[in-house]
């Protein structure tokens, strides 16, 4: 049966969008100085926060609630590597993902979380461990 509501996503970022406006693949990653073939999403929030928390710029940290535009599959970079089963709901996409609406509050982690996330970011960047699988 056809449901009238489509799947949201959350995407935490710095940029600055609008409702409307579509997160493309080809753009800026995040996480790494190149582009990307894919646009990266969460069905949780707690993903999301993480994405606006460690996304390079600096812009104001936001996250969008966007919909997919065409097909979606697991992110292999955390199912495959770290979290069997996707408990993190982390997805991807070749296809844009259109922004309805941003995420106006939300509980950001301690400044010492981040640092410690941003070290063991640093320390994969090192040993060469941090290749994104796009």
């Amino acid at each position: 049966m056809h449901s009238p509501f489509a799947q949201t996503f959350f995407h935490g970022t710095k940029a600055d969008l609008k409702i409307g406006d579509y997160i493309s693949p080809g753009f800026q990653c995040n996480y790494a100085d190149r582009k990307l073939s894919h646009v990266y999403v969460a069905a949780t929030l707690t993903a999301a926060i993480w994405g606006a928390e460690l996304a390079q710029g600096d812009g104001k940290q936001r996250i969008y609630l966007v919909e997919a535009t065409g097909e979606i599959e697991d992110d292999p970079n955390v199912t495959d590597k770290k979290f069997p089963g996707n408990p993190t709901r982390s997805y991807r996409s070749v296809h844009p993902f259109r922004v309805i609406g941003e995420v106006a509050s939300w509980v950001a982690h301690t400044p010492e979380q981040v640092k410690a996330m941003q070290d063991g970011l640093e320390k994969l960047r090192e040993q060469g461990l941090n290749h994104i699988i796009d």
